[in-house]
């Protein structure tokens, strides 16, 4: 069969999608990018907040239209939303033959092939199921990175967050698993491993009795071809020493880190059933600088959590100000069904979070301009993604960038370049996000 797909949500589903897409090549299908042209659509769906439901829904029931109009005559909802709402997509949307839940994806293939037959196929298994990949996955990313997820659900149950009734409990995806998949990534010319799961610094405590984030970036190190990994998702009371040392030490793995701390409030944490005060972040933004001076550090904020004042909103500016990430994303509250959250007195306007936001936002952007107006002069490491059309003007990346996420750099320069290429680069000139440099073939690190 021609089968689309269309996969929302984080990288983790993107994932998902890949390796569904691996075992249907494995069964000999094929893939379009074109409705008109697909015999069947698979939707791999999000439900992390209210805005990334309702586009699963409504991509849902766009697509099924094609099965009135069109040639499609199979389609199939996988992802969050479907392990979430299995019923009401069965009830709501008569168009969908086949719904997957989160840790059954590794049926796809045999579910395409029985709901031709018939319709009102669901595949669901046990929650805290990890899926068995045999086949290898499929590079969507078209550039020179890939996404490398290390395990699966979360145990931390934070109040406002639904991921662990829909992904299950944390399950690390066994070490020699990984390396095989980096191994053939690196094959397939993948330059950049960005390590993801719902919480990464966790890796291995299930598995191996402790935490081994650590091991698996030095065994990741060995491999040829790759040049830079990169950890998102790194929940901050559980770095330790053991991480900091490989991040320093490890040449491969970029001096970049991602932790996600929601806020700075104690009370705030306390209520979102965050394991961290404010002390023990500022203690461990203070030691990852201190042992890795030049580490970039990404953060995430929630505004308009149940019963935040204004006090504590003004600490949290504060405390971005006397922290200066960065790089920082803040998003407003959403109040999500059976969380305990979604339940707490005091709920926020929606125009005061968003106010909110917009103050984080505005104070972050004040310190990127800095962060950014900081590395004028010097030279980087830039990754060569691709050319800005009839410009001698080339887009990249450095190791203070993660794809989608941060900013870009602009390199000037009449040579030939290649996407995947590393080229070192002086930056002559920034803005708030993104820098401007040419190259600096003089240079030696």
């Amino acid at each position: 069969m021609k089968i689309m797909f269309v996969s929302l949500g984080c990288d983790k589903n993107l994932v998902d999608t890949e390796v569904m897409l691996g075992m249907l090549n494995s069964r000999g299908h094929e893939f379009t990018d074109d409705e008109n042209e697909a015999e069947a659509v698979v939707v791999n769906t999000c439900c992390f907040i209210h805005d990334a439901k309702q586009e699963s829904v409504n991509t849902l029931l766009e697509m099924a239209e094609l099965k009135k109009n069109g040639v499609c005559r199979v389609l199939i909802a996988c992802g969050c939303l479907a392990q979430r709402y299995r019923q009401e997509i069965i009830d709501e949307i008569p168009e969908v033959d086949a719904v997957i839940g989160t840790s059954a994806y590794d049926k796809i293939a045999d579910a395409i092939e029985e709901v031709c037959e018939k319709s009102g196929i669901n595949c669901f298994e046990d929650i805290d199921r990890l899926p068995v990949v045999k086949d290898r996955r499929v590079i969507t990313t078209g550039g020179y990175y890939e996404y490398l997820k290390i395990a699966e659900g979360c145990n931390k149950c934070c109040t406002y967050c639904i991921i662990p009734k829909i992904r299950g409990s944390y399950r690390s995806v066994p070490m020699e698993e990984l390396v095989s998949q980096a191994e053939y990534l690196a094959s397939q010319g993948v330059k950049e491993l960005i390590l993801v799961a719902q919480e990464t610094s966790l890796y291995g405590v299930d598995l191996y009795g402790e935490k081994s984030l650590h091991k698996l970036l030095h065994e990741l190190g060995k491999i040829d071809g790759i040049e830079w990994i990169r950890v998102l998702y790194c929940y901050p009371e559980e770095i330790d020493d053991n991480l900091i040392e490989a991040i320093k030490t490890e040449p491969k793995v970029c001096h970049y880190l991602d932790l996600p701390i929601q806020h700075a409030s104690d009370e705030v944490l306390k209520r979102m059933g965050r394991r961290t005060t404010k002390q023990d972040l500022i203690d461990i933004v203070g030691k990852l600088r201190k042992e890795i001076p030049d580490i970039c550090l990404r953060t995430t904020l929630i505004t308009g959590f149940p019963g935040e004042t204004d006090e504590q909103h003004e600490e949290v500016l504060d405390f971005i100000d006397e922290l200066s990430f960065d790089r920082l994303g803040a998003f407003t509250y959403s109040a999500e069904e059976d969380t305990p959250a979604a339940e707490f007195e005091n709920q926020v306007d929606e125009e005061v979070k968003t106010q909110r936001r917009d103050e984080i936002m505005e104070l972050q952007q004040a310190i990127s301009t800095e962060c950014s107006a900081d590395m004028v002069g010097r030279t980087l490491k830039v990754m060569i993604e691709g050319k800005l059309a009839d410009e001698n003007v080339y887009v990249g990346r450095t190791y203070r960038d993660a794809p989608n996420v941060d900013g870009y750099v602009f390199v000037n320069t009449d040579a030939q370049l290649m996407s995947g290429d590393f080229i070192p680069v002086r930056i002559t000139g920034s803005d708030e996000y993104d820098l401007i440099g040419e190259p600096d073939y003089e240079f030696t690190e």
